[in-house]
């Protein structure tokens, strides 16, 4: 398995596989990597006969506050990891290599990245979006693999492929959890033992909401309370736990009663650890155990 880190050397080799019949599937990650990303890759190797992830971590989806400087790296794990998943190749990257000297365009969304994780983290989807772009600019058509647990992080890569015109297909995997239902994330890292056991309330959480759609409950209030509590009684802080519709992003208000699918969505802080989860109720299964 092949380990670039020129922009240039990643397009040609890109470009070559492509003028050999085979369609591209591109994995974005940041390292640290799970079983969730390499779940991403198997998904990619399913839709494209050559298969590269990205590691990167990005500093400009990082606030002055948060945790760019200690996000868990480890390249060489992380590409014997990729390669036992079916990786061809391993685009790593340097901050001057994709933002270099004098660089000064940004990608921004619209309304979609105002909600959610767009109040409490001014600039994140931007600098999202934007590396994002880049990526895709440089692997050219393909077929893009991302996880569904960042829920509002997909739907606004779908918009910027379909807003500019990229040639990319934008696929969302199924959120990939432990077996005792907690959301994998590189971030779990930063959790003490008893933090873990407290952060399995935002699965809980979740499947209660999902089992009381399953049932009939619409009213949007109700299930954002009901997972609200779950998740009061373990968070340090919480950000939000909204219910909001699947496409726009937009929040119901208490009194609004929901459609056949409609997001629940939390993000919270156990201990010092930021930690998101999503449902889609009328689509996914109720989180939890198994």
């Amino acid at each position: 398995m092949k380990v670039i880190d020129s922009p240039d050397a990643m397009r040609a080799d890109l470009d070559a596989a492509r003028a050999r019949g085979m369609r591209v599937g591109l994995v974005p990650t940041m390292g640290a990597l799970h079983a969730g990303h390499l779940a991403l890759v198997r998904a990619a190797r399913e839709r494209a006969g050559y298969v590269a992830a990205s590691i990167f971590v990005n500093p400009t989806q990082f606030g002055p506050n948060e945790d760019f400087a200690r996000y868990p790296r480890d390249l060489d794990g992380d590409v014997a990891k990729l390669g036992s998943a079916g990786c061809d190749v391993v685009f790593a990257p340097n901050a001057t290599a994709m933002y270099p000297a004098g660089e000064q365009t940004r990608v921004r969304v619209g309304s979609l990245a105002e909600p959610l994780c767009g109040a409490f983290r001014p600039g994140h989807f931007e600098g999202v979006a934007t590396v994002v772009t880049k990526l895709f600019a440089i692997a050219g058509p393909c077929v893009s693999v991302f996880g569904k647990k960042d829920y509002q992080q997909l739907a606004i890569l779908r918009r910027v492929a379909e807003d500019l015109f990229l040639p990319v297909q934008v696929v969302g995997h199924p959120i990939v959890r432990e077996a005792d239902g907690l959301a994998m994330s590189s971030r779990n890292a930063y959790l003490s033992k008893d933090e873990r056991v407290r952060a399995l309330a935002l699965s809980r959480g979740l499947g209660l909401a999902a089992r009381a759609f399953v049932a009939g409950e619409r009213r949007a209030g109700v299930l954002r309370a009901m997972v609200r509590a779950e998740v009061e009684r373990v968070a340090t802080s919480i950000d939000y736990v909204d219910v909001a519709d699947p496409k726009s992003l937009q929040v119901h208000a208490d009194e609004a009663q929901v459609g056949e699918r409609t997001l629940v969505a939390i993000a919270c802080r156990v201990g010092s650890t930021r930690l998101i989860d999503n449902v889609v109720l009328g689509e996914d299964p109720p989180p939890g155990p198994g």
